[in-house]
């Protein structure tokens, strides 16, 4: 078999940690290989709750069906718990404070984040580690750059990133991505992992993210997107193959 072709080792994913951003994006970008592979474990990074929630509430919290004085975070932990459990998957949520709710000089970048992180995906003993695109919303460029980070403190395990679903949508996003980490010396190639083959697994899943999908589909149509002939796909972060190093620069 060739160095670059798409199937993976089933080694490979015998210890799979997925960095999720917030408390549903693990789900909805990799739920049919959590479905296939029990026993993962799904770090999310923005899983903190604020030392006060903003009034008015966000905007995000009300079309999610919030009401003032909820604690929005506990409840959104609650869904996470049942939603992970439906896969056989384990939560780690770390304390840091999503956008949302703070001032704009108060976002929490990756700076912030990656000791604890680095810290966390060691601790798991990964045998692989898949990471999100990070495209548009804050919280995901943040995760993807400190995961970014920890790849080079811990490249023992094969790395992975997963298209942030919704987000990928956008046009020229995902493709921009690829074209950053392609340029950085990560050549980004897609992988076909052993996945579930139906989506009753991951659905029942996202069922008990009944807060977020009814903002998501809102903002998103999220129905039409996980219905797509293709909802799911990694790539694989490597070195590109000996002698075609020059390619990143080309062009």
């Amino acid at each position: 078999m060739s160095a670059w072709a798409a199937p993976v080792d089933p080694a490979v994913l015998a210890r799979i940690v997925v960095v999720s951003p917030h408390l549903d994006d693990a789900v909805l970008g990799c739920g049919r290989l959590l479905a296939r592979h029990p026993g993962a474990t799904v770090i999310t990074v923005y899983a903190g709750a604020p030392v006060a929630y903003p009034e008015p509430m966000t905007r995000w919290d009300t079309i999610s069906g919030f009401h003032a004085g909820d604690d929005v975070l506990a409840i959104r932990r609650v869904e996470d718990r049942s939603a992970l459990a439906e896969l056989g998957a384990t939560p780690i949520w770390l304390d840091f404070v999503e956008h949302q709710y703070l001032d704009r000089p108060d976002w929490v970048g990756a700076d912030q984040t990656v000791d604890v992180l680095e810290a966390t995906v060691r601790a798991a003993n990964p045998t692989s580690v898949l990471a999100p695109f990070g495209i548009a919303n804050p919280d995901h460029v943040a995760t993807h750059d400190a995961a970014r980070v920890v790849r080079e403190r811990v490249p023992e395990p094969a790395w992975f990133c997963y298209e942030d679903m919704g987000y990928k949508h956008i046009p020229g996003l995902l493709a921009w991505r690829v074209a950053q980490l392609f340029r950085a010396g990560i050549w980004p190639t897609p992988a076909a992992p052993t996945v579930d083959h139906g989506d009753e697994r991951k659905q029942r899943a996202l069922a008990h993210y009944g807060s977020q999908l009814q903002a998501l589909e809102a903002d998103w149509k999220l129905g039409e997107k996980l219905t797509a002939p293709a909802p799911e796909q990694l790539w694989r972060l490597a070195a590109p193959p000996a002698g075609w190093e020059g390619l990143s620069q080309a062009g």
